[in-house]
């Protein structure tokens, strides 16, 4: 039985770095990245709390050539896709808490 998964951008308080990561639950790594449970990530070292873009698949082998797909694409284009669904670039934590 295959499980679903997401791919996920978070950002920091000015929108200058961003992350892209893949997970089984999203829920679950909202948490630890918001609450540095992995103290020594990239996440964690560059203050990125703000979730702004995630992506839902059937399978995590999905959500991982999606993951290899969007880091290879230039910020811009990063840029253009956030704003298809969050033009304003608000942080998603509460709308994904909320599943």
């Amino acid at each position: 039985m295959e499980k679903g998964g997401a791919v996920y951008m978070f950002t920091n308080k000015l929108n200058t770095t961003l992350y892209i990561g893949v997970t089984s639950n999203l829920q679950k790594r909202v948490f630890e990245h918001q609450n540095n449970i992995f103290p020594n990530s990239f996440v964690s070292k560059y203050n990125l709390k703000k979730i702004i873009y995630y992506e839902g698949f059937h399978s995590i082998e999905e959500a991982i050539g999606r993951e290899k797909q969007l880091k290879g694409w230039s910020r811009k284009k990063k840029e253009d896709l956030i704003a298809t669904m969050n033009p304003k670039w608000i942080d998603l934590t509460n709308e994904i808490m909320s599943w």
